[in-house]
């Protein structure tokens, strides 16, 4: 089912036609009450009731509005155009809005990549574009589009760790972007049937579930001080590595593997300048 755009005439003509049939209709009527001429009254009523009928015709349509027509169960094609506008009085007219329209989902509780439960929310923001396939490919868009975002949503977050924990991979937390753009392709293959296009989808709340939240806490800052002192040593032994370097390349002084593994381990010891650092520059004179 695609949408079909048909045409309709202005409606304003119309119902002035309408107002001067009736009008007419009446002044028939009455006269030929006062005449008590049979046909004039007969051909009066006829009038009268075929403006009225007309009249079923007319209907409105607001910017970025469409109008379904269809009879007697059969699609006859979508209007378009804004105003007052006329098409048979036997089509049925079912009025889409195609305006941009958005919402946040509920606060979702669903397990992330690696098992741990997690809050997650979205904003959706959406618009039909087809508006035959919203009315006749779905029972009900709106409900369709609540219904189908929630599982994309539930389906996205489950693909995706919370925290980075190797470079490259991507996590729900730290790679915003490339999330909203995975979860509004999974949005759009979803609805694509329902004539629904997503303009955009990003997370709006993100959280650990309230039962592992100081756990997690916990977790992050274990990670923040090993990643810290992961970089001190790594600076340290860098540094290190380029004195040793200058003082071979210029000649100042000739040291034996002895003398050398010590003069490392005093350097590590000054530049790290934290006592748990000792065991790693203890190894590395060992070694």
């Amino acid at each position: 089912m695609k949408e079909n755009p048909t045409q309709s005439l202005p409606g304003i003509p119309v119902l002035l036609g309408c107002l001067a049939a009736g009008a007419l209709a009446a002044s028939g009527f009455f006269g030929g009450v006062a005449s008590n001429h049979d046909l004039g009254i007969v051909l009066s009523l006829l009038l009268g009731a075929g403006t009225f009928f007309v009249l079923f015709g007319l209907y409105k349509i607001e910017p970025n509005q469409a109008a379904v027509l269809s009879l007697f169960g059969r699609y006859i094609g979508t209007v378009k155009e804004n105003g007052l506008r006329w098409n048979n009085p036997l089509y049925a007219k079912r009025k889409v809005s195609q305006r941009v329209r958005n919402f946040e989902s509920g606060k979702l509780k669903v397990n992330e990549l690696d098992g741990s439960p997690i809050e997650i929310a979205s904003v959706i923001v959406w618009q039909v574009v087809d508006s035959a396939e919203a009315v006749y490919n779905v029972d009900d868009y709106e409900t369709f589009v609540h219904i189908q975002s929630e599982s994309a949503l539930r389906a996205m977050a489950t693909s995706y760790p919370y925290d980075q924990h190797q470079d490259g991979q991507l996590s729900l937390r730290s790679h915003a972007a490339e999330i909203s753009l995975h979860l509004r392709q999974e949005l759009q293959e979803r609805l694509a049937d329902a004539g629904i296009n997503v303009v955009d989808a990003r997370i709006s709340h993100l959280a650990y579930a309230p039962e592992i939240a100081h756990a997690m806490l916990q977790r992050q800052q274990a990670n923040a001080v090993i990643a810290a002192r992961t970089r001190i040593v790594a600076g340290a032994v860098g540094m290190v590595e380029m004195a040793l370097a200058e003082l071979q390349k210029n000649g100042v002084v000739q040291l034996d593997e002895e003398r050398k593994a010590q003069m490392v381990s005093n350097l590590l010891v000054v530049l790290c300048g934290d006592r748990g650092a000792q065991p790693i520059v203890n190894a590395g004179t060992l070694y």
